[in-house]
């Protein structure tokens, strides 16, 4: 075989940065083979998700990643540890790339007790304080003012760290966008606002729900940085979230970055997905992200045929490790449904 082995899975999850400074050496950016296999992990996940939904296993809503590896990985690869995420309803890869392990994202799919947020959030709502994922959030633009008010409880608290905020283009369309990147723009607030635009607010078109579609542009509106970045190259998304994320450590205010992508499956599993062309999808999908990587991989020498399908037989195995740990975990009695929903009662004055 050809090149180095690849790391293990271990390294490959565990994708945020060492501290850097300012001007970071070629030592310091995330190894691409580590980036590919975070890409290949998160691909797997989503699947192996969708079959599960399918069987019946999963319930409720199901928001796949499927097309966009290459913005999360990219960003949170560009991380310290101690920096926080704040990300929407489609956060699996976030969670996962945060350090949060699979089989307890697993298993908050599965509603299980040992679920990250105790079985009670499901796919929507994935969560970890020890991990530094302040969500997951079902409400559209629901994250951006979280964001901004963690951020804001850094910089009175003189904390030296970073919170990046992951939405959607159809969150540009809401008041808390506008609202909370103008209090993270007067109050130069050290944050990142990671836009995620596959050209689609569920099964809306851009075009057919904001009238400027230049999104960056309409972020720099408000005093910040913004540019657009190719949001299936997680070469050309790491460079430039490193750049931004330089800027916003060292308090030069908020960033925001634009990264075009694209799902290639419907917006959830609800979805029939009848907005958009078939041929559109397939154009798309010429543009994978884990293809293009690993592409560039093979004709670097950096990984062969016989490592590249080690690599993905390795993470299967993983991720049915991980199913297999979360349907082992157990439901909530129902005497503790109450739990977290209904204060306990308060003991009688004497």
């Amino acid at each position: 075989m050809n090149g180095p082995e690849p790391p293990s899975l271990e390294s490959a999850l565990a994708i945020r940065a060492e501290r850097s400074d300012s001007t970071p050496s070629d030592s310091t950016r995330r190894d691409l083979v580590e980036m590919y296999e975070a890409m290949v992990f998160i691909r797997r996940f989503e699947e192996r998700c969708a079959e599960l939904y399918q069987q019946g296993r999963i319930h409720g809503f199901l928001h796949l990643y499927v097309g966009e590896e290459a913005v999360a990985t990219g960003v949170i690869a560009a991380l310290d540890p101690n920096d926080q995420i704040v990300a929407t309803y489609r956060e699996h890869a976030h969670a996962l790339l945060a350090g949060v392990p699979p089989w307890q994202v697993m298993a908050e799919m599965f509603g299980r007790v040992d679920g990250c947020s105790g079985g009670r959030g499901g796919s929507m709502h994935l969560f970890s304080v020890e991990h530094g994922l302040y969500g997951g959030n079902a409400i559209v633009a629901g994250g951006i003012p979280l964001a901004v008010g963690l951020a804001l409880a850094d910089r009175m608290l003189h904390r030296d760290r970073v919170t990046v905020c992951f939405f959607g283009d159809g969150a540009m369309a809401e008041g808390a966008f506008h609202e909370a990147i103008n209090l993270a723009a007067l109050w130069n607030l050290p944050v990142l606002f990671v836009c995620e635009n596959n050209l689609y607010a569920m099964g809306t078109v851009l075009e057919h729900s904001h009238a400027a579609t230049d999104l960056a542009l309409r972020a720099a509106s408000y005093g910040l940085v913004a540019w657009s970045v190719d949001g299936m190259d997680v070469v050309e998304v790491h460079e430039s979230a490193r750049r931004a994320i330089d800027q916003v450590r060292h308090g030069r205010g908020p960033v925001f970055l634009e990264c075009r992508t694209y799902r290639f499956r419907a917006h959830s599993m609800y979805d029939p997905e009848r907005y958009r062309d078939r041929a559109e999808v397939e154009q798309w999908r010429g543009r994978d992200p884990l293809t293009l990587l690993g592409n560039a991989l093979s004709d670097m020498g950096r990984l062969d045929e016989e490592q590249t399908a080690m690599l993905w037989d390795r993470v299967d195995a993983a991720i049915e490790a991980a199913v297999e740990r979360a349907e082992s975990s157990p439901l909530e009695p129902v005497e503790n449904l109450l739990r977290h929903v209904l204060a306990e009662p308060a003991e009688p004055r004497r």
